[in-house]
């Protein structure tokens, strides 16, 4: 989304940038139509369904390809440190560079004209500036990618004079419903564009992939170092389930060699099969946009922007991130992590609320694979902004910090400097050490999409706002809260239980699921887990039958198969111990193989999401206690968010400080914590020092602390401010 005007003082419902608010909320499903007017334009429909059962040969949904060979990425990337760098006019281009080079930022982000509508010659036209902007900003030291929406070209002033749509091809290459609309709409009637404007969503199936792919080859060319697709999706914000367009219609039945469905309806076996074909259909378009970029540029990378995260809302507009985990080295993901309010931040989050942004940096991380994770970082003031920008690197994502809700700004300049600086002094231990988890939770894309389908997309716990505050990202909807949803709800008080217990753990995402995957866990958490492929099922098996242990939580264990079918028996009867025909137990442990599976009917997550009940917790941790004791533990607060990693000799722990977030909402603050973290060292090992490090004062460098060792166990004395990076060496 092209968000290149000025920064308003104040929020300003004609501007274009409010449009990331409305992507967030997913309102397609019926909150925006009313809202917007479409272009008058004759209705298409599919043809008939032939009717075909989803569980038969055509419908069957194949294997991801195997990921390829694993290309190393530049430093540069994988250490990036992101900020907007667009110039408003020719002359601004030097002192934007040095503007941001003495900020610490490491990666200029581009975004300039391109999200409109031009004509080949003024493309080209525009590429040369980008090529001399990109000279500057290469003999500053500093690398540039260049923001280029993938499917969305807006027409200002189309609304009444010339536009891509009604003068060019965008009416025949437009994403349509399933009842026909096209997805074009005007900014007069709609808060993200400006008034005049038309925005027209196209089909990545339609000729504009050639068209867009030929101009991603031109931008190639320049010399920039990477390119930003945006959002390549099919937009719901004033229609829903697109692509029924006759280029959307073709490719699904080459895909599948089923018709296209009528209407949205998770009854139909060949709908659920749209959900799914749209996340591989989106997954390739950004494959192809990598491929025809490195055809002319083999050094160049490309971070799609992708706007979905652990929640629902990939299911509404189609792009699973997840998809793009095993893909090759030439492309990887910016993530846009949502904050609760446009104007606020997250300084009226409740603790839960601070639970589910943890949960969306873990996920970004893990759907990233090997490859470079790159994540928005929103704030208001300095003080919320500088807590999120620690949870984005905590987790090993690299910052793009901006304030919410422009993307051309950031919160205050001395504060980016200070925390770029840290990032800066520490990026080794930061993002090239690996974890030290033994426990996954498993994010389920199938269990998403098709366990009890909702039209809230679940971002945050709290819906309503706070008494003063302005455009909350859940309208004070309750049906938005992912504490509503069985599967979210359960997945993310899953996390909660994990951070709240000091258990350092990592994601898992379901897509293209491997042994390999799986190999450096001991535990794994299955949140009502419920709808799975078979090969899915045969890896989670080999999984416990090697050793491993496996919690499974939810009323019906495997139940359905990969496209929300019914399944006669459980895809993982075996391993659980239960079979369909007989009253499923309140809890139950069975063995299998060399491992042990425990299952919990009830959703314990979900409970200790809203209630933080330690009997729900319990059910969850106490396989983890018993298999997998963490070798690094901290006493204190159970908000002191913990990471565990390993350097070399070095045990890198992460310690960022949300304990001014409480059950209810209240005006933000910063308290240190006291804690103490502990670290059982292995046999013949002794500690050689201990560091820490932080970016809450001047210095970043890590400093010398006090330290203790009884027996075979270091124990350090802590104040956390809001972020500390503890390292301890061994010999």
């Amino acid at each position: 989304m092209s968000e290149h005007e000025g920064t308003p003082a104040a929020p300003d419902t004609t501007s274009r940038i409010g449009r990331r608010r409305l992507l967030r909320a997913g309102l397609g499903a019926g909150g925006a139509v009313a809202a917007v007017r479409l272009l008058p334009g004759q209705a298409w429909a599919a043809g008939p369904s032939t009717g075909a059962s989803a569980s038969g040969p055509a419908a069957a949904v194949a294997p991801l390809a195997a990921p390829a060979a694993a290309q190393p990425w530049p430093d540069w990337a994988r250490h990036a440190r992101l900020a907007d760098g667009t110039f408003n006019e020719l002359a601004d281009m030097q002192a934007t560079v040095d503007t941001l080079k003495a900020q610490n930022v490491s990666v200029i982000e581009l975004d300039t004209i391109l999200s409109d509508w031009h004509t080949d010659a003024e493309f080209a036209a525009h590429m040369d500036q980008v090529k001399t902007f990109t000279g500057l900003a290469h003999a500053a030291g500093l690398k540039v990618v260049m923001y280029y929406p993938s499917l969305e070209v807006i027409s200002p002033g189309g609304e009444n004079g010339p536009s891509f749509y009604k003068n060019d091809q965008g009416g025949a290459w437009v994403q349509r419903s399933l009842d026909g609309k096209p997805n074009v709409f005007y900014g007069s009637l709609v808060v993200w564009l400006n008034p005049g404007d038309e925005s027209v969503w196209v089909s990545p199936n339609s000729p504009w992939r050639d068209y867009y792919l030929n101009r991603i080859k031109l931008l190639a060319a320049t010399g920039v170092d990477a390119i930003w697709p945006d959002v390549p999706i099919y937009f719901d914000g004033v229609l829903s389930w697109c692509d029924a367009s006759t280029w959307g219609v073709a490719a699904f039945k080459a895909d599948t060699g089923l018709d296209l469905p009528k209407a949205a309806d998770y009854g139909d076996p060949v709908f659920r099969r749209y959900v799914e074909w749209r996340h591989r259909n989106l997954n390739q378009w950004q494959l192809d946009i990598a491929a025809a970029a490195r055809s002319v540029n083999p050094a160049v990378v490309i971070f799609s922007e992708t706007v979905s995260m652990d929640y629902r809302y990939a299911t509404s507009i189609g792009l699973d991130g997840a998809y793009l985990r095993q893909a090759d080295a030439g492309i990887s993901q910016v993530w846009e992590v949502d904050i609760l309010g446009n104007y606020d931040g997250m300084r009226h989050a409740t603790a839960s609320d601070w639970i589910c942004l943890i949960s969306m940096y873990k996920y970004a991380r893990a759907a990233s694979g090997s490859r470079p994770a790159w994540a928005f970082s929103y704030g208001w003031q300095p003080d919320d902004a500088s807590l999120v920008l620690s949870q984005v690197i905590a987790t090993g994502c690299n910052p793009y910090e901006v304030k919410t809700p422009y993307k051309n700004a950031g919160v205050d300049a001395a504060m980016r400097t200070r925390v770029y600086g840290f990032v800066r002094a520490n990026q080794e231990r930061i993002f090239d050490a690996a974890s030290l988890a033994q426990v996954g939770v498993y994010h389920s894309s199938a269990s998403r999409d098709y366990v009890s389908p909702t039209e809230g997309n679940g971002m945050y716990v709290s819906v309503t706002p706070p008494a003063g505050v302005t455009d909350w990202w859940g309208g004070g909807q309750p049906a938005m809260s992912c504490a509503s949803m069985p599967w979210l709800g359960e997945f993310r008080g899953t996390v909660k239980a994990l951070v709240y217990g000091h258990v350092p753990f990592e994601t898992v995402t379901s897509p293209g699921l491997t042994a390999a995957d799986l190999a450096r866990f001991k535990v794994l958490l299955l949140p009502n887990l419920q709808a799975v492929s078979d090969a899915e099922a045969a890896v989670l098996r080999g999984f416990v039958s090697a050793g491993g242990t496996v919690v499974i939580t939810g009323p019906n264990p495997t139940g359905m198969d990969e496209l929300g079918g019914r399944r006669a028996e459980f895809a993982l009867s075996d391993v659980l111990g239960l079979r369909r025909a007989d009253p499923l137990p309140a809890t139950g442990q069975n063995a299998y193989g060399a491992g042990t599976c425990w299952y919990v009917q009830s959703l314990p997550g979900r409970s200790y999401l809203t209630t933080t009940d330690q009997a729900s917790a319990d059910q969850l941790l106490t396989p983890v206690r018993q298999s997998a004791p963490p070798a690094v533990t901290l006493a204190g607060d159970r908000r002191i968010f913990l990471e565990a990693r390993r350097l070399g000799n070095d045990t890198v722990v992460h310690l960022v400080n949300f304990t001014n977030f409480g059950d209810t909402q209240a005006d933000f603050r910063t308290t240190p914590a006291n804690c103490t973290l502990s670290y059982a060292l292995p046999a013949g090992v002794t500690v050689a020092a201990v560091t820490v490090a932080t970016p809450d004062g001047t210095d970043p460098t890590p400093k010398p602390v006090p330290y203790t060792v009884t027996g075979s166990t270091v124990s350090v004395p802590l104040t956390v401010v809001q972020y500390s990076l503890v390292t301890m060496t061994v010999q």
